[in-house]
C-alpha cells in the first residue's frame, strides 16, 4: 500500500488556514464545530491530507473572517507538484511559513508587532541574529 503524497497547493492551503486560526484565537475543535466536523478532519486539512471542497473553503473563510484568495496568497509560483520521488528540501519560504505557523511564531510575531519604537524593533532583530549565532 502506498502513501498518497499531499499535494503542495492543499498543504498551503490547510497552512493559511491554521495560521488564520491560531491569529484569531480559534481552536480547532472550535473551527470544527462551526463547520459542523469534528477538530480531527481541521487537522487533516490544515496538513493537507485531506482537500478542502470549494464550499467548504468558502465557509471557513466566512468564519475566519478573511476572503478565500487569502488562503492562495503567498502560494509560490514555482510550486512543484509532486512526483514519485516526493518533495524536494524545503526552501527559504517554507521554512519561514512553517515557523510563522508555528504556536512560537505566531505569539513571537505578535508581540513583536506591537513593538511602536523602530529602534526598540531594530535590537530586537539584532538580539535574535546574535543568539542565532549570525553576523551581517
Amino acid at each position: 500500500m502506498t502513501r498518497r503524497t499531499p499535494n503542495p497547493i492543499d498543504v498551503h492551503v490547510g497552512n493559511r488556514v491554521r495560521m488564520r486560526r491560531m491569529l484569531i484565537g480559534l481552536s480547532q475543535e472550535k473551527l470544527g464545530e462551526k463547520l459542523g466536523l469534528t477538530f480531527q478532519q481541521v487537522q487533516k486539512y490544515e496538513k493537507g491530507s485531506n482537500r478542502v471542497s470549494a464550499s467548504r473553503l468558502y465557509q471557513m473563510a466566512q468564519i475566519l473572517e478573511v476572503e478565500v484568495q487569502f488562503f492562495f496568497e503567498d502560494l509560490p509560483a514555482d510550486i512543484e507538484m509532486p512526483t514519485a520521488g516526493g518533495f524536494a528540501e524545503p526552501g527559504e519560504q517554507e521554512s519561514i511559513m512553517g515557523f510563522l505557523n508555528s504556536s512560537e511564531g505566531l505569539q513571537l510575531n505578535r508581540a513583536f508587532g506591537e513593538i511602536a519604537n523602530p529602534d526598540v524593533r531594530r535590537r530586537v532583530v539584532d538580539l535574535v541574529k546574535a543568539l542565532a549565532g549570525q553576523t551581517d
